[in-house]
């Protein structure tokens, strides 16, 4: 096949990024290496900035969303010495989030493009990328029992941390930081209406998470080992658990049956630039960061609004410009985002590297925002999500 853009990955970068595309009238192929029913079925989060609405908007993919989805004006804090209530429009000059699983972002994306008969490829493995520094790359992958080639005139790496993309590039070419952290979320999706807010926890025990799906499903996690064995926790152990953090809230919270359990790493990883030659990434392939900021889905849509208008630019008048800033426009607000998650998962989580005189410092953290109109505001306005560049 021959195509202009050759994207790997169906997630939200990847079927963001076929959507802007093909509104710009610039033909592509999605590859995807899993089923449609895997991808689809996969639970992440589902905290939704303004601004990844508002393209969602754009395209016109939104109309299930808008019927669907829950409206936050509000996060909650819990901690030792009390709550913090951050009014997010109050403190962010009316902006809210939107609740609405990156699984059914997901599926509406997919809906919508094979409903557009635009090509989209699943269980098509990639096997490796040729030709990244010239102006015909091509990628091969196998399909159907067969190796086949795509040869594109630029890859959009939009494949995730696993991905074949970022091993693409020459030894070398990347600098990556990393910082994994001494610790995971036990999550559980339950059949049970959420609590009131969306609501963050800092105790003794370790942090917790009251996190909302929709009006009958809920997502709670809460801080264990990296290591830890979902099996040691039957049903009545998390929610006892669940319920021993959230204290004076735990009166908020309904139990029902879950339906999922498991463990989640809590990481931060940038990788710079996020091009080389005629591959671009985007989305989890270039940055992870930590789930304590709901960021991973809005940075993936923040990356592919730059490159979408690059490569609009580049095919209308042949011009790099855009293509050469890139990474640079794409970056400032990566490392931007990591800061705010990485904050917010020092001030919440228990760290056993700490002394009584550190634990004692986050306490006086939690309690500074708590009366400091201008430390709610700085914790509410990157919640929202922080503006999507011009350039």
């Amino acid at each position: 096949m021959r195509t202009q853009v050759g994207i790997i990955g169906a997630g939200p970068a990847g079927l963001f990024l076929s959507h802007l595309l093909a509104r710009e009238g610039i033909d592509c192929v999605v590859l995807e290496a899993r089923s449609r029913e895997h991808i689809e079925g996969r639970v992440r989060a589902g905290v939704l900035e303004q601004g990844t609405v508002a393209v969602m908007h754009e395209l016109g993919l939104d109309a299930r969303l808008q019927r669907e989805c829950m409206i936050d004006n509000a996060l909650d804090i819990r901690f030792r010495d009390g709550l913090i209530h951050l009014d997010l429009p109050a403190l962010t000059g009316g902006k809210h989030v939107t609740i609405y699983g990156q699984q059914e972002v997901v599926k509406d994306l997919v809906a919508a493009r094979l409903a557009q008969g635009r090509p989209l490829l699943f269980e098509a493995e990639v096997l490796g990328l040729d030709g990244i520094e010239e102006s015909q790359p091509v990628i091969r992958y196998r399909a159907d029992g067969a190796e086949q080639t795509l040869t594109c005139d630029v890859i959009a790496g939009c494949d995730g941390f696993h991905g074949v993309c970022r091993e693409a590039f020459p030894p070398g070419a990347l600098t990556t930081w990393d910082r994994i952290f001494p610790f995971g979320w036990l999550g559980i999706l339950s059949e049970s209406p959420p609590i009131t807010e969306m609501t963050y926890v800092n105790h003794a025990n370790g942090f917790a998470l009251c996190s909302r799906r929709s009006p009958r499903l809920s997502r709670h996690y809460v801080q264990v080992a990296t290591d830890e064995d979902p099996a040691r926790w039957p049903d009545q152990r998390f929610w006892d658990e669940l319920a021993l953090r959230l204290g004076p809230g735990a009166g908020e919270l309904t139990t029902g049956r879950i339906v999922l359990k498991g463990v989640t790493p809590v990481r931060s990883f940038v990788a710079a630039p996020m091009r080389h030659g005629r591959l671009f990434l985007a989305g989890d392939a270039a940055h992870i960061v930590p789930p304590t900021g709901a960021k991973g889905l809005n940075l993936a849509v923040a990356d592919v609004r730059v490159l979408a208008r690059a490569l609009s630019e580049f095919f209308r008048t042949g011009s790099t410009a855009r293509l050469d800033r890139y990474s640079d426009i794409c970056l400032k607000r990566v490392w931007k985002t990591v800061r705010y998650s990485t904050y917010m998962t020092h001030l919440l989580h228990r760290f056993e590297q700490h002394s009584p005189f550190d634990r004692e410092l986050q306490q006086a953290e939690l309690a500074y925002v708590a009366g400091s109109t201008i430390g709610g505001a700085m914790i509410a306005e990157n919640y929202v999500g922080l503006p999507f560049a011009d350039d």
